[in-house]
């Protein structure tokens, strides 16, 4: 029996796109302009401006052709009285068309309506979110400061950032997937998305994802909710699959690739010689939940596969 991460599945060229980005519309550096335009000369397909707490539906650089996913950022403030090992609950939405269900619009602006004390009192805006027709997923765990305990039990996310190119640069933080095996050992199905969530305009560009769908807004988000893509800061990944218990990644020539899977460590095949490693193979042990995929190239840049739930 053979299973195939639905990434790789189908005929349809897999799109680029950036999930996490902010322009001069809230506190990013670059216009709107000016950070698509980067975007389309780096190849992208697909950009989702989510500046904090104004929906964004509009191509304000329409000779790109980029196809622009309806988006915000939302911040919800954990106050330093609450208790809480982190500071803040920051959540991207991303909107299907106004023929699927998203009832927000463009210029909307969502008003800040006080501190929540942990993720329980954040469900309900989570909620709101999802019934205006809006998928969601939980921004930059480590540099929020919440642990995957705080979280745990949020209801409705589709994924959360396993890379963040800005917490990356200028923290060290939210670069490989913290606290993302601790959610899928629990049983959540969240996927792995990679985001710049670009300030600066050198942050940009950085971490992405490709999507295995058509070219649309509504193929795009139903893909991202189905986790058909995956994420990279630079290597591609040309197959993921599961055969008779064997998981087999194809990616191309990196320094290591190989498998994570539920509570142990990763299992790699390396070639630091040449940085040459092109598939890579491991029988999965009997009993596990999941089990993903994972490649680093010769400049250390890391690309993620979603799961494959066993």
């Amino acid at each position: 029996m053979t299973t195939i991460q639905s990434a790789f599945g189908g005929n349809v060229k897999r799109l680029k796109g950036a999930l996490h980005v902010h322009t001069t519309r809230s506190d990013g550096r670059g216009s709107p302009e000016d950070v698509l335009r980067l975007y389309a000369s780096r190849g992208f397909d697909f950009v989702a401006l989510t500046d904090h707490n104004i929906y964004n539906t509009e191509n304000f650089a329409p000779d790109t052709n980029l196809l622009i996913i309806p988006g915000v950022e939302r911040n919800f403030d954990i106050p330093r009285s609450a208790g809480s090992l982190g500071h803040t609950f920051h959540t991207v939405a991303l909107g299907r068309s106004p023929e699927r269900g998203n009832k927000y619009v463009h210029n909307q602006r969502f008003e800040f309506r006080g501190p929540v004390e942990n993720q329980h009192e954040l469900q309900p805006y989570l909620d709101e979110i999802h019934e205006a027709g809006n998928v969601t997923f939980l921004c930059h765990p480590e540099w929020s400061g919440t642990p995957a305990r705080e979280f745990d039990r949020m209801k409705g996310h589709f994924g959360m950032e396993i890379w963040n190119s800005g917490c990356a640069l200028e923290d060290d933080m939210d670069t490989n997937a913290a606290c993302w095996d601790e959610m899928l050992g629990l049983g959540s199905r969240w996927y792995g998305v990679a985001v710049d969530d670009g300030h600066e305009m050198y942050q940009h560009a950085n971490g992405w994802v490709m999507v295995n769908a058509e070219r649309t807004v509504d193929g795009v988000v139903d893909a991202l909710e189905a986790g058909a893509f995956y994420s990279s800061c630079g290597p591609e990944i040309r197959d993921f699959r599961v055969e008779d218990g064997v998981a087999v990644i194809e990616c191309s020539p990196c320094l290591s690739a190989g498998f994570t899977f539920t509570r142990r460590p990763s299992r790699l095949t390396w070639d630091r010689e040449n940085a040459a490693v092109a598939r890579a193979e491991f029988r999965v042990p009997e009993g596990h939940k999941y089990v993903r995929g994972v490649v680093k190239d010769a400049r250390g840049r890391r690309a993620w596969t979603n799961p494959i739930f066993l």
